[in-house]
């Protein structure tokens, strides 16, 4: 099934906290020389308008990257993160949102490698615009990413950040994400893996942290946002979490920094909470 589109919740609660942490982790992969890869398994149209149709039927924008435009006194990641997307807003006004794998590129130095994948036959023609003029630093295959990552490890600089960040909206990604993951362990142990899933009441989302925590990963961190008490009647998104395989040492605290914040700009009600956790 290919009915997600993301244009119609770019820059909501989860992005703002995914692509928080995606800074930080590709800020950290450079600054040693050696070049790394940066591969998107679900990069979507990779620049979003927040004026369109389709983000403006929902407008979750206004609950994300809207409440932190205009505010002051930020942690620096915070502040890292919403200077990147003012780029793509140089009058001033929110406007467009950069995707993962924009914010990814405006990070990578010109000897790091892109490759995005992306399934949908609209997204993908976007996503091959939005990434016109970048010549040959980004690679964007029309093919599953789950089926072709493997492929690509371990990859000539054997260093890279793979994101898997599917759309959940079959039972089976679930399954897909961890039988991935662990593809990619088997194949390449050594480099950084970021998976966002959502915070949902049903079983999979909800059995899904235990599940990556028994994967043969040394290192990990585990991080979850909640912005409001989930749903009685258990329908909705109440947050969303990250599993970091490989995280920089210094993602912790960071993220110590950053949750508070996150929580206090971005909460609906009294439920909102954040997890930090890492290997006992």
């Amino acid at each position: 099934m290919l009915s997600y589109r993301h244009a119609f919740h770019a820059g909501n609660q989860a992005d703002v906290f995914k692509h928080v942490v995606l800074v930080q982790l590709t800020r950290y992969l450079g600054q040693k020389d050696k070049a790394f890869c940066y591969i998107d398994t679900h990069a979507g149209a990779g620049h979003y308008a927040l004026d369109s149709v389709q983000a403006l039927k929902l407008g979750e924008y206004r609950e994300g990257i809207g409440r932190l435009w205009g505010r002051r006194e930020l942690p620096p990641a915070i502040v890292d993160y919403v200077d990147l997307v003012r780029r793509s807003n140089p009058d001033g006004r929110l406007q467009n949102y950069p995707g993962s794998p924009c914010l990814a590129l405006a990070t990578l130095r010109s000897n790091d490698r892109l490759h995005l994948f992306e399934l949908h036959s609209r997204d993908v023609l976007r996503l091959r615009a939005n990434f016109a003029a970048a010549g040959r630093q980004v690679i964007i295959h029309q093919s599953d990413g789950f089926a072709a990552l493997k492929a690509l490890l371990p990859p000539p600089p054997r260093r890279a950040l793979v994101l898997i960040d599917p759309a959940y909206e079959e039972k089976r990604d679930y399954e897909r994400v961890v039988v991935s993951l662990k593809e990619c362990l088997r194949r390449f142990p050594s480099g950084t893996y970021l998976l966002w899933y959502p915070q949902l009441t049903r079983l999979e989302a909800h059995d899904l942290p235990a599940r990556l925590k028994r994967l043969p990963a040394k290192d990990w961190l585990h991080a979850t946002l909640r912005v409001r008490t989930p749903a009685g009647d258990g329908l909705g998104m109440h947050g969303s979490g990250l599993f970091v395989v490989n995280p920089p040492w210094t993602l912790r605290a960071t993220l110590e920094e950053v949750m508070p914040c996150l929580v206090d700009v971005l909460r609906v009600d009294r439920g909102a909470g954040f997890t930090l956790e890492t290997p006992p």
